[in-house]
């Protein structure tokens, strides 16, 4: 599933293709044919992410967007190739066109509707003004893990599995840990390294975390490789060494979802 740096970079990609400017929509499969047609010829207000969740702002209403594991968005230029019939959304000007797969969720919302969702999401930390102490009010009083928490979106909106393994690697915290044993210190550091690290993931469209010390270049070692792709420091990366102390990486399932963690790096 896509991580929150991937939503903010596809809003960004809606603002300077299709923002200000009215666009011809359709619904090559049909599922969203009647939305569809109240959004032809409109003008694009906006766009905008929280967590992993997209906005494309109308007149007629938000179009929510959730890609979900095996949603896709795909942008082109003229000239605009005929739809396939997989497309759920396809929105397009004379110079440009975005299709839409696939998404677990693709709906025609009321603002209401709209400001409801984000009150139910937590702070994004690339979402200006959102403040991390709503998280931490949160985090500070639970019993669960570390780990657990960074990957609700209830309380951190955005953050994804990779997001979560690599920055408690990079402040040494071991993600068996009780939110309520993280100190205030600790929570601020990492609000403000996801926050970095995130806008670099918009910035490159990838994910990359491993500081300039331990870059293939900086280490003499080959670089990664590996479909997710980027330099990381244990996503993925289950008994291979650890490019800080060498110990092997574990990895077991929590929350139905792959942890990846070095024991010796982020003691218990």
């Amino acid at each position: 599933m896509p991580e929150g740096h991937t939503i903010h970079r596809l809003a960004a990609d809606h603002r300077d293709r299709f923002r200000g400017r009215a666009v011809r929509a359709s619904s090559p499969q049909g599922k969203f044919s009647d939305a569809a047609a109240l959004l032809d010829g409109q003008v694009m207000r906006g766009a905008e992410a929280h967590g992993k969740h997209l906005f494309l702002g109308f007149d007629a209403g938000q179009v929510h967007i959730h890609l979900g594991l095996f949603g896709k968005l795909d942008f082109g230029t003229a000239p605009v190739p005929p739809p396939t019939d997989t497309v759920r959304l396809r929105l397009r000007t004379e110079d440009a066109y975005a299709d839409l797969r696939g998404p677990t969720t693709c709906a025609l919302i009321t603002d209401g509707e709209k400001q409801a969702i984000h009150q139910r999401l937590g702070p994004d930390p690339l979402r200006p003004g959102d403040d991390p102490d709503k998280a931490w009010q949160r985090i500070s009083r639970s019993r669960s893990t570390v780990a657990a928490l960074l990957m609700d979106q209830k309380i951190v909106a955005g953050v994804g599995n990779v997001y979560r393994a690599e920055v408690l690697f990079r402040h040494g915290i071991d993600p068996y840990r009780p939110g309520k044993a993280l100190t205030r210190d600790e929570w601020d550091a990492l609000w403000a390294d996801l926050a970095a690290l995130m806008r670099e993931g918009v910035r490159q469209n990838r994910i990359d975390t491993v500081r300039p010390e331990h870059t293939p270049e900086a280490m003499g070692r080959p670089p990664r490789v590996d479909d997710h792709g980027g330099e990381v420091y244990v996503y993925r990366r289950a008994n291979q060494d650890c490019l800080i102390c060498g110990t092997g990486i574990r990895t077991a399932e929590l929350a139905a979802r792959n942890l990846f963690w070095c024991p010796r790096c982020q003691r218990a």
